[in-house]
């Protein structure tokens, strides 16, 4: 019988590959005999993973990370870089030019943003066993270095270029990032650079005892191993070709000792063997592309479960901004019942009244016995007048003389103040502040229209907790007491202990109010809308070049531009301006004033300058224009006129623009807005040079709201009760009310002790001068 000799060990190794984090078992033949050993794990030591800020773009990273992790503990790395330039009002300003506070609270939003993002990278990465760590430094490369050298990192996983720039060509890195980190690096730190979830490179780290693995001969010349189907194939081929090479090596005269071997049974069990072993790789790749496929789900289960939360959280959002909404609904509907009330009672008062009033025949009996005793008490002081008409005339010379030479000083009359009125005379005007009265209101208080001694005015009562305090009262008392000039809105008295203004009565409103054509009224011309435009910046000019100290208005907005009844300009509101020192031309205050007029950079740095001014009236200008809202018209007229479409935005309720007109004035108010405060124009020498032709182009212009031309009728307060006619003098008695001084004078001089206007009683027989009056009467008669 034949024997059959040992079968020599195979000496050659099939080198173990790894692929998607599983190993191919070791093939070993030993005296005829295949052994299939279990799956290798590498290390635990940790891999960290340097990612950025946007999510979308270090996606690929991080799942290539968790994909080749093999059961290692993940530790994620950024490097923090604050901004250096902060948005502001649509701009970006450097931080050393911005409040601290500003920039604080900027860089702590930027840093709470920075941990959500980390937050939301751990939830990708969830069921890897994860960690985060950041620092904060102006350099993302040299921060990751810092962070090597900070944990003593071994393994790196980093972006080599943008997910755009992949191909499958790909070997160099694209990221200067990621150059640099791979040249100045430790020599011990093993980095990976990943582009779109493919490895591009890897600088390989000194090798540090047993845990870090050669890769075998055989597939360090070859291409790198993707894991996949070909890969598969590409596997078992590979390790069935090299164990028929070691078994082909032994010859059959080295196994078999003599010919008694049987020679079937020996290539029987070489079949088996390689079935055993292509096998094994397809049960070994298998199981790899499980493992791979089940990480992907986790991370797209953690991924639907966020979004699932994130939209359960706006679906709350959203029902209880809902029920806020029906809430206000079902108050706005319960005010409206009231007022439907409320109108039903003063029509049922209305009609009580129409029935006390049905027969008012003793009461014209007796008006027409006064209106007789009048007219013979104005017929004997028709003689008087003629006597004083002379005394008059060179009292108007020498009231034009003085006004020449106080303007020669000085702009500002420092020996003109206001009356001072009681609360109860405001009371008695306003019919104890009727609702029906109002005619105004915002954050500073109300305006009522009142009769204060048969004079129509306009009553300004501050809130106690408005922006205007009681500095800014004073304020405006001491600017409109002491400043005159035609297009400033006339201050007719004050009662400092309630905080109120007298005006005169201006029947036509603000600006804001034309624009909008309230009440119906009739739009605005275009002729009437450049007289405003050149009258507003006139009183500018005016209250910059004051002397000794100039004055930034600071609130410049429609609503503070008011409107006489010949639609000539007035303005007004001066609680929140600022006087300026005869040594500098900017005043450093905290911003106030209306957003969308106000200056941004005022608003950004507290500098209140008359440039400040320069650009609220470019605004005003534009809304002249085009009739639109404050906020954003600037970027619209501007691109309106990129896009050659300029006369689409004008406003057609104007009459017909001259289109040149229209385009020059447009250019003038975009320089007015510059952001830059710098780049502004001058008022005098480059605004006013434009307006004032413009103006005078449009000759006598009368705006009538009925077709037809406006007779210039002074206002009522200006005419003297007694002889009828505009003041020259103007003096108040004791009743209240003012007369011409020679009226007064006469009238008690003929042993007269009762008022006038009321018959009662006088208190006492003084009378003082009404300078403020008399100042505005002066500027009316200049002007008509």
């Amino acid at each position: 019988m034949a024997l059959v000799s040992p079968v020599p060990a195979v000496t050659r190794q099939v080198s173990r590959v790894v692929i998607g984090g599983v190993r191919a078992p070791e093939i070993m033949a030993s005296r005829g005999e295949i052994v299939e050993e279990s799956v290798a794990l590498v290390n635990e030591d940790k891999i960290f993973v340097a990612l950025g800020n946007e999510i979308a773009k270090n996606k690929s990273v991080l799942y290539w990370a968790i994909e080749n992790s093999e059961g290692k503990r993940l530790c994620i790395i950024h490097v923090h870089q604050r901004a250096q330039r902060i948005p502001v009002m649509g701009s970006k300003f450097p931080v050393s030019s911005l409040k601290e506070q500003l920039v604080r609270a900027y860089w702590e939003t930027e840093r709470q943003n920075m941990l959500r993002n980390l937050d939301h990278y751990l939830d990708i990465c969830s069921q890897a066993r994860a960690e985060r760590d950041y620092i904060e430094g102006d350099s993302i490369e040299r921060g990751i270095l810092e962070l090597i050298s900070k944990h003593g990192i071994k393994k790196l996983v980093m972006g080599a270029a943008a997910d755009k720039y992949y191909s499958r060509k790909m070997k160099d890195l694209k990221s200067k990032k990621a150059i640099f980190v791979r040249e100045q690096a430790p020599a011990s730190c093993n980095i990976f650079f990943i582009c779109k979830r493919n490895l591009i490179h890897q600088r390989e780290g000194t090798l540090n005892g047993s845990d870090t693995e050669l890769p075998s001969p055989v597939f360090q010349a070859g291409p790198t191993i993707e894991a996949g189907e070909n890969n598969h194939n590409g596997l078992e081929s590979t390790s069935l070709s090299l164990l028929e090479e070691e078994l082909h090596q032994s010859s059959p005269s080295s196994v078999l000792n003599d010919s008694s071997v049987d020679a079937g049974l020996y290539d029987q069990t070489m079949t088996e063997a390689a079935n055993s072993c292509r096998e094994a790789c397809k049960e070994a790749l298998s199981r790899s592309k499980a493992e791979k496929d089940a990480i992907e789900v986790i991370c797209m289960v953690k991924a639907s479960e966020a979004q699932y939360l994130e939209e359960l959280k706006r679906r709350k959002e959203t029902e209880e901004a809902l029920k806020k909404v029906k809430e206000k609904f079902d108050k706005i509907k319960n005010e409206r019942d009231e007022v439907i009330e409320a109108l039903r009672v003063a029509s049922n008062q209305t009609s009580l009244l129409k029935n006390q009033i049905a027969e008012p025949e003793q009461m014209v009996k007796e008006l027409e016995e006064k209106v007789i005793s009048a007219v013979q008490l104005l017929q004997n002081y028709k003689k008087e007048r003629d006597e004083l008409q002379i005394e008059r005339d060179n009292a108007l010379k020498e009231a034009e003389e003085l006004r020449k030479s106080q303007a020669e000083t000085s702009s500002v009359d420092v020996h003109q103040f206001a009356t001072l009125f009681s609360f109860s005379d405001i009371e008695a005007a306003t019919n104890n502040f009727d609702p029906s009265l109002k005619i105004g209101e915002g954050g500073y208080g109300s305006i009522y229209k009142g009769l204060l001694h048969h004079t129509q005015v306009a009553v300004k009562m501050l809130n106690s907790d408005s922006v205007q305090g009681p500095s800014e009262f004073q304020q405006e008392v001491d600017i409109l007491s002491k400043m005159r000039h035609h297009n400033i809105v006339t201050l007719l008295g004050t009662c400092p202990e309630a905080w109120i203004l007298i005006y005169e009565y201006l029947p036509n409103g603000s600006l804001e109010d034309r624009l909008r054509c309230k009440d119906n009224s009739p739009p605005l011309p275009w002729q009437t809308r450049i007289r405003i435009a050149t009258e507003l910046c006139s009183v500018l000019i005016f209250l910059h070049s004051c002397k000794p100290q100039g004055i930034v208005h600071g609130d410049l907005k429609p609503a503070n531009i008011l409107l006489d009844p010949n639609f000539v300009t007035k303005l007004s509101d001066f609680g929140l301006c600022r006087l300026l020192s005869d040594k500098s031309v900017v005043c450093k205050t905290s911003p106030k004033g209306t957003f969308g007029y106000l200056d941004p950079e005022f608003y950004a740095t507290g500098e209140l300058t008359p440039k400040s001014d320069v650009y609220s009236f470019g605004i005003i200008l534009l809304q002249l224009l085009t009739g639109r809202v404050a906020r954003g018209i600037a970027k619209e007229v501007q691109y309106a006129i990129d896009t050659k479409r300029l006369k689409n935005l004008l406003d057609p309720s104007a009459g017909n623009w001259p289109f040149v007109k229209a385009e020059q004035l447009a250019n003038l108010a975009l320089s007015c807005c510059q952001m830059d405060r710098k780049n502004r124009p001058d008022l005098e020498t480059e605004v006013w040079t434009v307006l004032e032709p413009m103006r005078a182009s449009c000759g006598g212009f009368s705006y009538s709201g009925l077709g037809s031309e406006l007779q210039v009728q002074p206002p009522t307060y200006f005419i003297c009760p007694i002889f009828q006619e505009i003041m020259q003098d103007p003096h108040l008695a004791a009743d209240g009310y003012t007369y011409e001084a020679k009226a007064i004078k006469g009238w008690l001089d003929s042993d007269h002790d009762t008022s006038p206007m009321t018959d009662l009683q006088l208190s006492h027989r003084e009378i003082i001068p009404n300078l403020a009056l008399r100042s505005a009467i002066r500027e009316w008669l200049q002007q008509h």
